[in-house]
């Protein structure tokens, strides 16, 4: 059953839930540490949210959980914890309402932002006003927006029960963390073992280190660019090497950063010029999480991936997705770069600043890419 509190009681504690919560930290902490406690739960893999309210007098708050959960659809409830010492505590207390925000998987950035203590996490960040005030983060995978109904205490954290009033689902892949890292969500069957061996000729050693060799005297010849070396791996387009340029396009060039296949330039490049086989799985996939499915958006993507072909070449005009990751508008245009048997093993992608790096097909740039990743190409097959 619900405890329906007024919100300036919502933290009241049943005397048997305290009693019971100091009674479970006695037993356990002769058994083991908080550190080993920790490690443990952190191999339950959870999605990302940060958590938003406004107190009484209109002051924002918001911290990073993952202890967010499902508690009923009928009626529609959720919970979520939060610890007491925590100088946001008094503001989720105090307030009658707060939403839940679940991170996309390019939000690392807002989840490590509202792990941390500041004074107003909110300056320079993007949001809209829901149910009472309530920020709701831009760019995020889904919003709950709820009413709190209950608060309970659970040792040196409060958990929060919140009626949900409004939800939003955006076309957005959802952030992940476990065992203290971010992760990226894939369906199963995308997993290590989806492939059959053979499917897909791996780069080798020796053809990667040709390709981040010639990579500084290509960002040159293209005009001081930044420029990304990546591979098709068990999740899909992964970078593998980033050449900056003197004038960066942002600070977020993480190797092992895993790219969209339908949102990049990257991703188009492999879609293009791998067999079909290979890459269909994960542009169903994605598709699917993102809430692109329909036969709309189908055909525009095969017909953009038909072009790539014809062209030789892979376009990204001011995406959305790669924005949201730079923190700034870019163009991007990849080129595939083929082993010795003539498959594609690698793409090369030129990224920039929109307004460093015009869209045009027919610019010296993207020309120049594709001259030099056939060069990197013959060099293999020598």
């Amino acid at each position: 059953m619900i405890q329906h509190l007024p919100s300036h009681q919502s933290h009241a504690a049943a005397p048997l839930a305290a009693v019971d919560a100091a009674t479970t930290t006695a037993t356990v902490s002769a058994a083991f540490d908080k550190k080993q406690f920790r490690e443990v739960l952190g191999t339950f893999v959870t999605g990302v949210t940060v958590v938003t309210t406004t107190d009484p007098v209109g002051r924002h708050y918001g911290v990073t959980a993952n202890s967010f959960n499902s508690v009923s659809l009928d009626p529609p409830l959720v919970l979520w914890s939060q610890s007491i010492t925590t100088s946001s505590y008094p503001g989720f207390r105090d307030s009658g309402s707060f939403a839940v925000n679940i991170l996309a998987d390019d939000q690392v950035h807002i989840s490590n932002h509202f792990a941390k203590s500041a004074d107003d996490k909110f300056q320079h960040l993007h949001y809209t006003l829901g149910i009472g005030n309530v920020p709701l983060l831009d760019g995020a995978a889904a919003t709950l927006e709820c009413t709190k109904v209950a608060a309970y205490p659970g040792g040196d954290h409060v958990v929060y029960i919140g009626r949900v009033e409004r939800i939003a689902r955006h076309d957005r892949r959802p952030l992940v963390f476990g065992g203290g890292k971010y992760m990226v969500a894939y369906s199963h069957d995308l997993g290590p073992g989806w492939a059959q061996p053979g499917s897909s000729r791996p780069a080798s050693l020796e053809s990667i280190a040709i390709a981040i060799e010639a990579m500084p005297g290509i960002a040159r010849r293209l005009g001081d660019r930044t420029l990304c070396l990546a591979v098709w791996g068990n999740h899909g387009p992964t970078a593998l090497h980033w050449e900056p340029s003197a004038m960066p396009v942002s600070c977020h060039l993480q190797p092992a950063l895993v790219m969209s296949v339908t949102n990049s330039a990257t991703g188009g490049a492999f879609a293009a010029f791998l067999p079909p086989e290979i890459t269909s799985t994960f542009i169903d996939e994605e598709l699917r999480q993102t809430g692109q499915v329909s036969g709309d958006r189908r055909r525009s993507f095969q017909e953009d991936v038909a072009d790539f072909r014809r062209r030789g070449l892979a376009r990204a005009v001011e995406s959305q997705m790669t924005e949201r990751l730079h923190g700034v508008t870019v163009n991007a245009f990849s080129a595939p770069i083929h082993g010795p048997d003539g498959e594609m093993v690698m793409a090369l992608t030129v990224i920039d600043r929109a307004t460093r790096l015009h869209p045009d097909w027919d610019g010296q740039v993207p020309k120049g890419l594709v001259d030099e990743a056939q060069a990197i190409s013959a060099r293999l097959r020598c």
